[in-house]
């Protein structure tokens, strides 16, 4: 496979990640937790099979546990942190600081072997940085309120946890990809005895909150991970941390075509500054 197959590969993970937010808001009010467990259980179990009709089932006994560790924290931690982030905070604001993953791979990305870090990568960060403050902040506005300040901090959790997880897979690259699988299947399980053990069980109310999870299971918290998986370890992982950006301005403009998020000045400008600072940081990854 070549780079610029794998690259393109690991894209399709970001238009399938600009529905999180919208699929996340239609499966309410089902907890984090048991919202966690349902979507791995989905994903993990369609990785399986496939894992299983392609041959690929003895790979996965020569992977090391710490293998297997370091991505069963990471999807948990992501997801639970995101999930949660959206139950505590306005999908959109929230879905913008998440969305911040993309920036902070390309700055993470500078400390692999062989990569560098520029002038440009720091004023973009500093830049998509302002745009979150902006979010946080309310513009100085009547819409900002204290409430929303848990969620907003653990929409930027999950950008801190996503970024270093998709990076720290670059060093572990000799993984296949079929172990993704087990991956979600471990934070299933994960899932299940916390869910029990914290939280209320309210399972999706209705057709279309069931449709919205197993819709979740199936691409964004499903096929998602797979091709994202071949894009980071065998693609160019600043191009694609770089054609990221694009996920912050797709999923807030699905939530303002639905009607979920209202549009708003602050919210145009934060997608701006944050994408913005994204496009700076990315033209200091190609300059010589």
């Amino acid at each position: 496979m070549t780079r610029i197959r794998a690259t393109a590969i690991g894209f399709v993970a970001v238009l399938l990640w600009a529905l999180l937010a919208l699929l996340t808001v239609g499966s309410s009010p089902t907890p984090p937790l048991l919202l966690n467990a349902i979507c791995f259980t989905i994903g993990g179990t369609l990785g399986l099979i496939w894992t299983a009709a392609t041959g690929g089932l003895g790979q996965l006994r020569g992977v090391r546990w710490q293998v297997y560790a370091f991505g069963t924290i990471g999807l948990f931690g992501y997801h639970a942190l995101y999930f949660s982030a959206l139950r505590l905070a306005p999908a959109a604001e929230a879905g913008l600081i998440a969305y911040l993953w993309p920036l902070l791979i390309v700055l993470f990305s500078g400390l692999l072997p062989g990569e560098h870090l520029r002038r440009g990568h720091f004023l973009g960060a500093l830049v998509a940085f302002a745009g979150a403050a902006l979010i946080i902040t309310g513009g100085g506005g009547p819409g900002f309120s204290t409430a929303y300040l848990p969620g907003y901090g653990l929409a930027l959790l999950c950008a801190l946890t996503w970024s270093g997880y998709s990076v720290l897979s670059r060093r572990i690259g000799d993984a296949p990809t079929s172990s993704v699988a087990v991956f979600c299947l471990a934070t299933a399980a994960a899932s299940w005895p916390l869910h029990f053990a914290f939280e209320t069980t309210v399972w999706p109310q209705d057709a279309l909150a069931w449709a919205a999870t197993i819709g979740l299971g199936l691409g964004p918290v499903g096929l998602a991970f797979y091709v994202w998986d071949i894009g980071v370890k065998r693609g160019d992982i600043q191009l694609l941390g770089t054609s990221s950006y694009a996920a912050p301005l797709l999923s807030t403009l699905v939530l303002v075509l639905t009607g979920i998020a209202a549009p708003s000045w602050t919210l145009g400008l934060a997608a701006i500054l944050i994408t913005g600072g994204a496009l700076l940081a990315a033209r200091a990854s190609f300059a010589n």
